[in-house]
């Protein structure tokens, strides 16, 4: 008898690469699931493995995905939306007997939160300085430019450059920015998993050669003991367990220190995969219980990433209320 494994955000880069990677198991039978009928990683999957969800902001959101799990007999479940994370996280008693295979709720919520994982990870030595725009901020001399972003929110939306001090003072102290030090250098993603212990099993850095919409669309994976025992470091001073993006960037001194969290599967997650560390099979394997192993090694290899068509009959494609509309994933 197979494990039957959901995998929503079938829409994503993120969700394709999941599900790929799941079929080619042969002891598990993936369901997909999206909001939008349109959704491509649905059609990856059989037409009776197919399914629907409203947003993960939806208040039905939860509810429909144990309705899932009482109907298909699911036994795991795997959100690749933050949106839905955060949705679920602290819920995921309502989906039994399925597990919910993503981070603790307390994870997910200090990873989301950008002054919050600044300061859980302070003591690693290997985050930026940071603190809240306004009267704390303009106490300290930094040195200029700074970054000042939002405190919550994916990716380089809202980021801004402060070129001096007139800049900082200006800063709006009631729109939740924080500020930190510049950090000039190279960036890196590493992706990284952690057994049941927090024990680090890999963590595998890749360049972010070329990015498209936020995602690397071409990189490499680089053999870096430094990137990697500080992303390490990081994913466990916020208690992972499973998987999480770490991003990295090189500061004016050259040392890579924190730059923000994923605590979910990465857009570029085929890249990974092909260099030996195959994260969503080794995901399904412990939150099923199972021993991972001590480590896992990863080789160097690059790769570029084109669109790739799925032709499905007409009457095939899924109508969704909510289609056209998208979630930050």
């Amino acid at each position: 008898m197979t494990t039957r494994v959901l995998v929503t955000g079938a829409g994503g880069p993120a969700g394709v690469a999941v599900i790929r990677s799941l079929l080619r198991r042969s002891d598990l039978t993936v369901f997909a699931a999206d909001m939008d009928g349109w959704a491509s990683g649905l059609y990856l999957v059989p037409s009776e493995q197919r399914r629907l969800l409203p947003p993960g902001r939806d208040e039905d959101f939860v509810p429909a995905l144990a309705r899932f799990v009482a109907e298909d007999a699911l036994d795991l479940v795997i959100s690749t939306v933050d949106v839905e994370l955060v949705a679920v996280a602290a819920r995921r008693e309502e989906l039994a007997p399925a597990v919910l295979a993503a981070p603790s709720a307390e994870t997910l919520n200090t990873a989301l939160d950008k002054l919050a994982l600044a300061e859980r990870c302070a003591p690693t030595g290997f985050a930026p300085r940071t603190v809240l725009a306004g009267p704390e901020a303009e106490r300290i001399d930094w040195e200029f430019p700074v970054f000042a972003k939002p405190r919550q929110g994916a990716g380089s939306r809202g980021v801004r450059l402060v070129p001096d001090r007139a800049a900082l003072e200006a800063l709006p102290a009631d729109e939740g920015l924080i500020v930190q030090d510049f950090l000039p250098g190279e960036e890196y993603s590493v992706d990284v998993i952690a057994d049941a212990q927090g024990n680090v099993v890999a963590a595998v850095p890749r360049t972010r050669a070329r990015v498209d919409s936020g995602v690397a669309i071409a990189g490499c994976t680089v053999r870096d003991p430094e990137l990697e025992d500080t992303a390490a470091a990081l994913a466990q001073a916020i208690g992972l367990v499973g998987v999480a993006n770490v991003q990295l960037r090189r500061d004016r001194s050259g040392r890579a220190v924190l730059l923000e969290i994923n605590p979910r599967f990465p857009g570029a997650l085929p890249l990974t995969i092909a260099a030996g560390v195959d994260i969503p099979s080794l995901v399904v394997d412990l939150f099923l219980g199972r021993e991972l192993p001590a480590r896992v090694p990863f080789r160097e290899v690059a790769s570029v990433r084109f669109l790739e068509d799925i032709i499905v009959e007409v009457e095939d494609v899924l109508v969704s209320a909510h289609a056209g509309h998208q979630e930050e994933s």
